[in-house]
């Protein structure tokens, strides 16, 4: 989820460069100045500055592009900044000029993995286990990779004959409350005010909900997402507020510190949360069930959308499901897939702004209505309107390239012209993408980026932020703000 300015147009630029450069021997002063860049590259890399590092890995690869540590490296960079396509395509690269290069097949496995490409990144993995066979890191990604693909073959194999949802199959009423539980209680199971202060001082000491509460909640809640189109239709009256939030990522006390900024949700405090609030961050149950409850409390003034991270491949490669596992149980994970699936797509904000998590289409022709009448109950196929409504990212140059993460596209700023004038709108927001202040401008003001997880994964250094605007005029007011350890 790397800055489009430094990352987003990147992949056809190396792409030409590497190919004029490749017609030629780089000279011995080439050879010796792309080493320097390499190890400028890797010192940025040991900072943790990642698109430095892609900068001057790809300055290397100009100089002498015959290098396939050069690729690899660039490939690795590019995966910790979330450019999964970018990385694949260099770790691919990688093996071309060095087909014994072990570790392009680690990051080409590591690419494929986080694009839910199980069996390819397992033969690569494989690849590797068979070259070094006592090589214990090889041998704990091959069999954990393994495990998934068996998992998940299983797993569509059951589903063919038990076509009971999870929400069907449950029991609330032989859910017992222990006498010892003192945790928020919901009232005739109903969400209220008091449950949710209660809830959120109770996820802030780091105790739990009780499990048949939290089950109570997310079926309730599937209800509630049910009965709304793909397309959200917001009205914000003149002289009112309404916040935009983007990407949570399980950062609890980050959601708490933007409540305490701009106030609690409310009916006269309205908010929209863009996606992407769970995976990553180590309190992503926490998160959930908070913005969960709200849903229920406030169903008119508090809004989601569903994130690339709310789906099943995420959840498993980024730890939610595995934290819903540990804190409550497997068919909770279940259960959650199944809500998550029935999360609103998009939200328009008075008829002219236009909310999605990831960005715009690779069609030309998609209209407001072609994405209300969505049928959204599904996890996200690679391709169309619902895969790049959560991927796609912005770019600075004008038409489409191939994305950077693998999945989607990336638009310039004629495409977002295109759209806004077609379905006469003015401006789009969207998430999906670390910015350094929590947000960017681009696309001449047309296409906003807003990004709400400070930190983001303990590294980035970012700060996050939060879009307010008055139902008058719409325009947006930035509040960035910095990480914080707890509340």
């Amino acid at each position: 989820m790397a800055d489009e300015n430094t990352l987003g147009g990147e992949g056809d630029n190396n792409s030409a460069s590497n190919e004029a450069t490749e017609q030629r021997l780089p000279s011995e002063e080439d050879i010796k100045k792309a080493e320097e860049f390499k190890e400028t590259a890797n010192g940025f890399f040991k900072k943790e500055d990642y698109n430095q590092a892609v900068t001057f890995y790809t300055q290397a690869i100009d100089l002498n592009p015959n290098v396939a540590a050069y690729y690899g490296n660039r490939s690795f960079a590019y995966l910790r900044t979330e450019c999964f396509g970018y990385a694949l395509q260099d770790a691919t690269k990688a093996l071309q000029k060095d087909p014994k290069y072990l570790k392009a097949y680690y990051r080409r496995a590591s690419a494929n993995m986080a694009l839910g490409k199980f069996k390819l990144a397992l033969k690569d993995f494989e690849a590797v286990v068979k070259v070094r066979p006592n090589d214990k890191d090889a041998k704990a990604k091959y069999t954990e990779c393994n495990k998934i693909v068996k998992m998940n073959a299983f797993a569509k194999a059951i589903a063919v004959n038990d076509t009971k949802s999870v929400a069907e199959s449950l029991d609330l009423e032989s859910m017992t409350i222990e006498d010892e539980y003192n945790g928020p209680r919901l009232e005739n199971g109903n969400v209220t005010l008091s449950f949710v202060q209660e809830l959120m001082d109770t996820f802030k000491d780091q105790k739990k909900l009780h499990r048949k509460y939290a089950y109570q909640i997310l079926l309730n809640v599937c209800k509630s997402f049910q009965e709304q189109p793909s397309l959200v239709d917001i009205t914000v009256p003149e002289g009112e507020k309404f916040t935009v939030c983007g990407d949570i990522h399980g950062q609890y006390y980050d959601l708490l510190n933007i409540f305490k900024l701009n106030g609690l949700p409310s009916e006269s405090n309205p908010y929209l949360f863009n996606g992407d609030f769970v995976d990553r961050g180590s309190f992503s149950v926490e998160c959930i069930f908070t913005l969960f409850s709200l849903k229920l409390l406030y169903p008119n003034h508090f809004f989601m959308a569903r994130g690339n991270h709310e789906s099943f491949t995420m959840n498993q490669m980024y730890g939610f499901e595995g934290e819903v596992k540990e804190k409550y149980t497997s068919k909770m994970a279940d259960l959650f897939t199944e809500v998550f699936n029935w999360l609103p797509l998009s939200h328009c904000i008075n008829n002219k702004i236009l909310v999605m998590h990831g960005g715009l289409f690779k069609d030309e022709n998609v209209t407001l209505d072609d994405i209300r009448k969505y049928d959204r109950n599904r996890q996200p196929p690679e391709d169309g309107v619902m895969c790049e409504l959560l991927w796609s990212d912005p770019q600075p140059q004008c038409g489409r390239s191939q994305s950077k993460r693998g999945v989607g596209t990336q638009f310039g700023p004629d495409v977002t012209k295109r759209f806004l004038q077609k379905n006469k709108l003015d401006y789009v927001i969207r998430s999906h993408e670390v910015k350094n202040d929590g947000y960017e401008v681009a696309h001449d003001g047309k296409c906003i980026t807003v990004f709400s997880a400070p930190n983001y994964c303990d590294t980035m250094g970012n700060k996050g932020a939060f879009i307010t605007l008055k139902g008058e005029d719409l325009t947006p007011k930035f509040t960035s703000f910095e990480a914080v350890v707890s509340i």
